[in-house]
């Protein structure tokens, strides 16, 4: 048994890893900013403190007596949400940053950061047809404006604090991470989840229209929030001291993920297209040859797989809060 902090652990990733980890018998501590009654998942086996972790205090309160960190906390969302928040998502800079010095001085044994596929260089992504980003794809650095520049920040202090200071830190660059128990509404959600929720809205209200950020066209990859939380242990577990991409390789359009979730809900949609929507760089997808040349795996559930376990939670979801409102406007009347 380990004694684990997970930072973040109020958040979609963060939750889901908690989970696995008390399922393997560690010892948990998850901490997050939010309110408990605002976390995606709880376990009561773990140890749950609210804390801010961009004020140092707060870091070393959260990791001293424990032997392990994972660092998944940020102020993040969806493509709408980091081009309207680059300051806020900068910001995140102090949780990891203040992290890492208290890992230093209480002792942590590892150390893991949570960075993005948003620290590639720009001029890389401008292909829908993207063959593939490579880790070394990163330089020279031209990372998403923002929270690309933070993430990419994060992954060199990982790096100096093992040089300089001889703490073990693992760096993975998440590629869009969906599933259950995430966002789906709000702002901050990502295209798998906001697709999901619009289409099952237009069964709802048989509004038969859907709108889709840019033009359809833009390229990404998908990666199922199990292959993820596999991904994240086998990473952190490694000698692999460089960063190392964490996605899958199944690259679709935007036109296509909605072709997936309208053949899973068994409708067709009339498509409009917001041409000034963010729609972020023209084509992402991950690379794969590092991770399955150093754990002989990749990120490898279907996308058609995955979406359909995200619709069913995602349509149960809205079912509950549409039955909830239905008793409450009852009960006013």
């Amino acid at each position: 048994m380990k004694k684990i902090v997970v930072a973040g652990a109020g958040g979609f990733i963060g939750g889901h890893l908690v989970q696995k980890l008390v399922k393997d018998g560690h010892h948990v501590r998850g901490v997050d900013i939010k309110p408990l009654n605002e976390w995606y998942q709880v376990s009561e086996k773990a140890e749950n403190l609210v804390l801010d972790l961009k004020l140092k205090d707060n870091c070393y309160q959260a990791v001293n007596g424990f032997n392990e960190v994972f660092n998944l906390a940020a102020d993040m969302g969806g493509m709408g949400f980091i081009e309207k928040n680059k300051a806020a998502c900068m910001l995140s800079v102090l949780i990891n940053t203040h992290l890492l010095m208290a890992s230093k001085d209480c002792g942590i044994d590892r150390f893991f950061y949570a960075s993005s596929a948003c620290v590639y260089n720009a001029t890389k992504q401008t292909d829908p047809a993207n063959p593939g980003l490579r880790e070394a794809d990163a330089y020279p650095a031209m990372a998403e404006d923002g929270y690309g520049w933070e993430k990419l920040f994060g992954e060199r202090m990982c790096r100096h604090f093992s040089e300089d200071f001889g703490l073990i830190t693992r760096v993975a660059r998440f590629h869009n991470v969906y599933g259950p128990y995430g966002t789906y509404d709000g702002g901050r959600e990502k295209a798998p989840a906001a697709m999901c929720r619009k289409v099952i809205e237009a069964g709802i209200t048989g509004n038969r229209e859907i709108v889709i950020w840019g033009d359809g066209l833009q390229t990404r990859s998908f990666m199922y929030i199990d292959d993820c939380i596999k991904g994240i242990i086998d990473i952190m577990y490694s000698n692999i001291d460089e960063p190392l991409n964490l996605g899958s390789s199944e690259m679709v359009s935007i036109n296509g993920l909605v072709d997936i979730v309208e053949e899973i809900a068994g409708i067709k949609l009339e498509r409009k297209y917001d041409l000034d929507a963010p729609k972020g760089v023209r084509g992402r997808n991950s690379e794969n040859t590092l991770i399955r040349k150093y754990l002989g795996w990749e990120p490898s559930i279907p996308l058609k797989k995955g979406m359909r376990k995200t619709y069913e939670w995602i349509n149960q979801q809205l079912a509950d809060e549409n039955r909830t409102n239905k008793g409450i406007n009852k009960f006013n009347k």
